[in-house]
């Protein structure tokens, strides 16, 4: 189980896992306390504006086909195919109120801990504990850390903003 905070992180995880040939034994979920955010993300519908650098990004990344084959360019828009839709839940979840709702061998959470004062850093980040199966792997965005939370010892820092559950 994969937990991710926004649709675009939930379709990337689902074409590397689909290109190693893990995708359907995972679940994705995708999540944001905006019912309309998640309604355009599990349409599947990017501007298709975005893909030139979301084509460089899967290249860089080590990517072995064509970024093209994952979707279908109508009018302005990128459709991701439908498989790459079946394994991703989409759900409402506010990360400073509602509870763990999974076990999750990774957690990405890109670019929201910044936008939260220290009380509210620290009761996410025991969201993320508390969510996580040991050994699991939390992924924070370029400003974000677990240095300074509750639960820094808990974790190993392998470097690039990953973090991997030990204790």
């Amino acid at each position: 189980h994969a937990g991710c905070a926004t649709g675009e992180e939930a379709y990337s995880f689902a074409i590397v896992l689909e290109e190693e040939g893990l995708y359907d034994r995972c679940q994705i979920y995708a999540t944001d306390m905006n019912e309309a955010v998640l309604r355009t993300a599990a349409a599947g519908e990017m501007p298709l504006r975005g893909m030139r650098e979301n084509t460089a990004n899967y290249l860089r990344s080590g990517g072995r086909r064509a970024f093209a084959t994952f979707y279908n360019a109508v009018d302005d828009r990128a459709v991701l195919h439908p498989s790459l839709r079946r394994n991703i839940n989409f759900a409402q979840h506010n990360l400073v109120t509602d509870r763990s709702f999974n076990e999750f061998n990774v957690v990405f959470c890109r670019n929201v801990l910044i936008y939260f004062n220290r009380d509210l850093q620290d009761r996410v980040h025991r969201l993320f504990y508390q969510s996580l199966v040991r050994f699991g792997f939390l992924a924070l965005g370029a400003k974000e850390t677990v240095q300074f939370s509750p639960h820094q010892a808990a974790y190993e820092d392998l470097g690039e903003r990953l973090y991997r559950k030990v204790a």
